[in-house]
């Protein structure tokens, strides 16, 4: 069945607790799943394909967070539309009719892979558009879709630090369970969850450690930053020094749905209840508790 814009349609949804009760955000960029028409129209690609993009189901496991006193924004619109995990104009020339103004970032590593802002491919490298885009198009939708989430999402963490002192952005990604050449050169099966801290530079150790105990505790397997350290999110908003955490999670979808058939599978109970357990943890973090004493001296001095 094709999820298309309903009349009543938001860009984004934002998730606020009862009583502001922890210093949490968590942001869910890559999840939405309401196709407008008429970007089903301009795509050469089926509704199934269109949407393998999508960090599917996440919202499932997340929206729970403000019953335990964090907040949550979400985009509704899907990532094939437009990526929020990106600079604001990161695009590829090759996509328009007419060349782009000098601002735009057209040689991004990214932009290389057809992943901009507004993308070229899906999954497995797979072409979106039937014809090229109009650059004018494209800026309404940057202005219309990315800066309402980014700024939303800005706003959410200085309330938050302003509130508790700190705050922490727990970003919510999915991972296909195969990838080919990432970490090996052979196919190979991604562990359960990948943490992206941008090496330590997005957020303290000692938080990036709790979530990685937690998660071994519970019997998954976790590696830090490799392949995923991080994206545009995780990069621009984590500002330890500043009393700004923030940390990327990437869950293997094998864990709860069938990626064939984009259905949920027998794991998704388990997978529900643990990650429900994380959330309450991280939501009862103080600031004191998680953030080495070398970050709270240096932001203060």
């Amino acid at each position: 069945m094709i999820n298309t814009l309903k009349s009543n349609f938001s860009s984004i949804s934002i998730l606020k607790p009862r009583i502001e009760s922890s210093a949490c955000v968590f942001s869910l960029p890559h999840s939405g799943r309401e196709y407008m028409p008429s970007f089903i129209d301009s795509s050469k690609l089926d509704y199934k394909i269109l949407r393998s993009s999508e960090d599917f189901f996440l919202d499932y496991f997340f929206d729970i967070a403000p019953g335990y006193g964090s907040s949550l924004i979400k985009a509704n619109f899907p990532r094939a539309f437009l990526d929020l995990n990106r600079e604001p104009f990161e695009l590829d020339p090759d996509m328009f009719c007419e060349k782009l103004p000098e601002f735009i970032n057209t040689r991004s590593k990214k932009v290389a892979l057809g992943l901009g802002t507004i993308p070229r491919v899906v999954s497995n490298s797979r072409e979106i558009y039937k014809n090229k885009l109009k650059w004018n198009d494209a800026e309404k939708r940057i202005e219309n879709f990315y800066f309402p989430f980014h700024m939303n999402l800005k706003q959410l963490l200085i309330k938050k630090k302003s509130e508790f002192g700190f705050s922490v952005l727990i970003d919510c990604h999915s991972m296909p369970s195969m990838t080919q050449a990432i970490i090996d050169s052979r196919n190979h099966m991604l562990p359960d969850f990948i943490l992206g801290d941008n090496f330590s530079k997005s957020s303290s150790k000692e938080l990036s450690s709790f979530i990685e105990d937690f998660l071994i505790n519970k019997g998954y397997t976790v590696i830090r930053n490799n392949p995923y350290s991080g994206g545009f999110i995780t990069q621009n908003y984590g500002k330890p020094l500043n009393n700004i955490h923030a940390i990327q999670i990437e869950i293997n979808r094998s864990l709860y749905m069938d990626e064939q058939n984009i259905e949920i599978n027998d794991g998704y109970l388990l997978l529900q209840k643990n990650l429900k357990d994380l959330i309450r943890e991280l939501s009862q973090i103080t600031k004191n508790n998680f953030f080495s004493k070398n970050h709270n001296q240096l932001a203060a001095e």
